[in-house]
């Protein structure tokens, strides 16, 4: 009889322990191709991920690449080796797409992107290849040409008219976008104000380092003294952090206006000493909706075509005074996420259309509505 329990027992230990085994091989994997995971915006990015990755009991893996190509391409085929079930990704250029598109199909591995869309102008190729393949599942990604039209109009209703302009990679999806919106914003301020025009210079790429951005607006400057404003339109927020010091270095903080489209932890402070004018953002949160995109893609509740893809619109926040500042600092940063855990599982079971329409209406005053009860 006792020997009988042992087998039973043993038995029991052994269809465990393949039960376990099999939960353990069942979980979801997802990759994370970033520019930067540790940056100012990174870091923020990585924080909302990995809340909703522990939340939903999912793995998550991260690869750095700095925006460099052979390290955007290379990231797919090292989240694919990692055994990855999906990605999501923040490319450099469009081009880039084709390959990583042709490793995620070839490897069975759910793709979309982040703060990303590919151009169906100017890059047709990329654009058809997300659309036929059944792992590109989609994109979330800003209305940038619209962003890039405001922050000129709150910089030129703020008295600027000659303004010096940076960005980080040249021919870089987002900042094109956001190009494209600089200058309809200053076509549109001198179509109303012909008496009083304003200019955009012509882009320096500052990279994606406070070195490099120092050096660049320190160029910026050299080359046209008579700047009242700069844009630094992006890059991780790095290279705004070394704008802002070459202005300080300068002399000139107050009297050159600095805008952005990264907010920096300290934005608040800056707001106040006159070290930044205005700023958009608060779209780290971006990036969530692209791991949930990929996820329930895994989970068969997204199903993907080979004739299309699911497209999210992601809304900017603007930031203009302390004030404004304020709001934001207390539902978006320190401790606070703009999800709970509570909100995150409620969201992984929404449809595509519940999605699309919770990220819609993020904002300051949203994210206070639902936690402030």
């Amino acid at each position: 009889m006792k020997k009988l329990l042992a087998l039973v027992l043993a038995f029991s230990m052994v269809f465990g322990l393949i039960a376990v085994n099999a939960v353990a091989e069942d979980k979801i994997k997802i990759g994370v191709s970033i520019w930067s995971s540790t940056d100012t915006l990174g870091s923020e990015v990585k924080r909302i991920l990995d809340s909703a990755a522990e939340t939903l009991g999912v793995d998550v893996v991260y690869v750095d690449q700095a925006h460099v190509s052979e390290q955007v391409t290379a990231s797919a085929e090292t989240l694919a080796m990692a055994g990855c079930d999906g990605m999501i990704i923040c490319n450099s250029s469009s081009a880039e797409m084709a390959s990583v598109i042709n490793t995620c199909t070839d490897n069975k591995m759910y793709l979309a992107q982040f703060f990303r869309v590919i151009n169906a102008e100017a890059n047709p190729t990329e654009y058809e290849m997300a659309k036929t393949s059944p792992y590109y599942v989609g994109t979330v990604h800003e209305s940038e040409p619209d962003n890039g039209k405001r922050l000129v109009q709150i910089v030129c209703e703020k008295g600027a008219r000659k303004i010096g302009l940076m960005g980080w990679e040249p021919g870089d999806a987002t900042f094109l976008g956001r190009w494209e919106g600089y200058k309809a914003g200053i076509e549109a301020w001198n179509a109303e104000h012909p008496s009083d025009q304003a200019t955009l210079l012509e882009p320096q790429y500052g990279r994606t380092t406070s070195d490099t951005g120092r050096a660049t607006a320190e160029a910026i400057i050299a080359a046209n003294p008579d700047i009242d404003a700069l844009i630094v339109a992006g890059g991780g927020g790095d290279p705004l952090v070394g704008a802002i010091a070459a202005i300080e270095g300068l002399g000139l903080t107050g009297k050159i206006q600095v805008v952005s489209t990264d907010f920096l932890p300290d934005l608040g402070e800056k707001l106040k000493a006159g070290a930044m004018s205005a700023e958009s953002g608060g779209h780290y949160a971006d990036p969530f909706f692209a791991f949930m995109l990929v996820y329930n893609a895994i989970r068969g509740n997204y199903p993907t075509s080979t004739d299309g893809f699911y497209e999210v619109i992601f809304p900017y926040m603007f930031v203009a005074s302390p004030e404004d500042y304020e709001a934001y600092a207390k539902y978006f940063t320190g401790t606070e996420l703009p999800y709970y855990p509570d909100e995150i599982k409620a969201m992984a079971d929404y449809t595509i259309d519940q999605l699309k329409e919770a990220c819609a209406a993020l904002s300051v005053s949203d994210v206070v509505a639902r936690h402030a009860k």
